[in-house]
């Protein structure tokens, strides 16, 4: 894996001279002059560059603006499941989203269409170049399966963040820069497009070597596409899908929960997908991901964001062994032995997320983070299957899947999360509901899923939260983005 890592390191130093332009609506894309010598239009000429080129798509995935700052805020923060964190003052963009009092100014909505767009473009330049050069043409084709795979991700999160958005399939000439958006069923068929696509041309996890691990499968793809017709509640898509995922036998539950999340959880059995990093002496191949959300105080691991909140920690069951891997409360004793003694400017009961949490440090420090980001584990694909084979009336195979998950997270003990037993499809519903929120607390689904579920309102009502319906479904369309645009972008609705 470290050999892997690196070679894509390398291309991020090679991506800013080749793929050094912003994605946007306006004038500007593009419009940079590319640093030393190579170029978009010299560098595509053999099947290095070519895998160089699909490992710079990767790199972007430890972005600020893909999977650090604004991803936390627009997941995690924005939902109830976490509090802003920090000190107050510290980050008000980021309190602006907790209380829903955003604007089209936001950092965080802004720093979201930045970097994902960023992803898309270095996608389709790889699509665009690649077939042209003459190499191994299975090589070729499980490259151009990465990128699609890679620009149906970043297309997911956004149709999820803003509604309707451009569509940008290929790289841009300059009269085409200014894009209008086009409705949201459009682009969750492109993205089926792109997934079907790495279906079709990729491996299968236990068929790339340990070196590859990290790389884009077809069981990855095949489970984004059960999420993706979740979303669409296209349930029957959705189960099957997820099925044919669970009876290939590639992946199951790792048997620890916490250790999930600790350096012996990366590429494990239960990941489908996940980010990359390695922590270099040199720096430049890791993430702030963990430092955003570390400690602050002492042990001084971070900046002390996303907390989890009290309405999550009231979610859990009695003795549930789930909270004690997912938070980490003022006074606790980590496993290293030191005691959480939090910045006194965050109150008495701050809180920190204890699956962000990196117990050794990094060389030159905490954001040179060499700890994986999981996107989507094996637990969160059960639960799909579960919830669409509820909703399909198959109640016997939703509690199967249901119950797979509760009994890993008892960690052996008999006598806590006993088996949901209920056939009632409303029941079962909300207890496959609350199971996701658990479960998955603190990794970035809670917000898209209480849109989704159409529970939003409700759920922050009875947080004192005015989430507007027919507004708060969607982030503001970047009000740069709308001025750059001359009037070709619009805004949704209330902004």
């Amino acid at each position: 894996m470290q050999s892997y890592i690196k070679n894509r390191i390398f291309t991020v130093t090679l991506s800013l001279a080749v793929f050094g332009g912003l994605v946007s609506c306006g004038d500007e894309f593009l419009d940079r002059a590319p640093k030393g010598e190579l170029t978009s239009d010299n560098f595509f000429k053999d099947a290095l560059q070519a895998e160089q080129a699909v490992n710079s798509i990767y790199s972007h995935l430890r972005n600020f603006n893909v999977h650090v700052f604004s991803y936390v805020g627009i997941t995690d923060i924005a939902s109830d499941d976490a509090d802003k964190g920090s000190v107050p003052g510290d980050a008000g963009f980021l309190q602006d989203i907790n209380d829903f009092t955003f604007d089209a100014n936001n950092t965080a909505v802004n720093g979201i269409w930045s970097g994902y767009y960023q992803g898309i473009f270095r996608a389709n330049q790889v699509l665009a170049n690649v077939p042209d050069i003459e190499m191994n043409p299975e090589l070729q084709t499980r490259l151009l399966g990465e990128a699609r795979f890679l620009r149906a991700y970043f297309y997911f999160f956004l149709v999820r963040t803003y509604g309707d958005i451009p569509l940008i399939d290929r790289p841009l000439n300059p009269d085409e820069y200014r894009q209008s958006r086009v409705p949201a069923a459009q682009i969750y068929e492109f993205i089926e497009e792109d997934l079907n696509f790495a279906i079709a041309n990729l491996p299968e996890k236990s068929e790339y070597p340990a070196s590859e691990l990290g790389r884009a499968t077809a069981g990855a793809a095949k489970a984004y596409l059960a999420k993706v017709h979740l979303f669409q509640n296209d349930f029957q898509a959705a189960f099957q899908l997820a099925q044919e995922v669970i009876n290939s036998g590639e992946y199951a539950l790792f048997p620890n929960y916490e250790a999930i999340f600790r350096r012996e959880g990366e590429h494990s059995s239960e990941s489908i997908f996940e980010v990359s990093t390695v922590a270099l002496e040199q720096g430049g191949g890791g993430s702030q991901f963990n430092e955003v959300q570390g400690i602050r105080g002492n042990p001084n691991n971070g900046w002390g964001f996303n907390s989890p909140s009290a309405d999550l920690i009231a979610a859990y069951e009695e003795n549930d062994p789930r909270l004690g891997a997912t938070v980490i409360s003022n006074g606790d004793t980590l496993s290293t032995g030191e005691i959480v003694r939090a910045d006194p400017n965050m109150g008495a009961g701050a809180r920190f997320s204890k699956k962000a949490w990196v117990p050794e440090r990094p060389p030159i420090g905490f954001g040179n983070s060499g700890a994986n980001i999981r996107l989507f584990r094996y637990a969160d694909l059960l639960l799909i299957a579960a919830e669409a084979a509820n909703e399909l009336g198959n109640s016997g195979e939703a509690l199967n899947y249901l119950n797979q998950v509760r009994a890993r997270a008892r960690q052996g003990n008999p006598d806590i999360l006993p088996d949901v037993t209920t056939t009632n499809q409303s029941e079962l519903r909300t207890a496959i509901w609350h199971e996701r929120r658990v479960e998955l607390a603190m990794e970035q689904h809670r917000y898209f899923d209480l849109v989704r579920q159409g529970q939003a309102q409700a759920v922050f009502s009875a947080l004192g939260i005015n989430w507007t319906a027919g507004k708060h479904e969607v982030f503001p369309i970047p009000q740069s983005e709308i001025d750059i645009s001359g009037g070709t972008l619009t805004q949704n609705p209330g902004y």
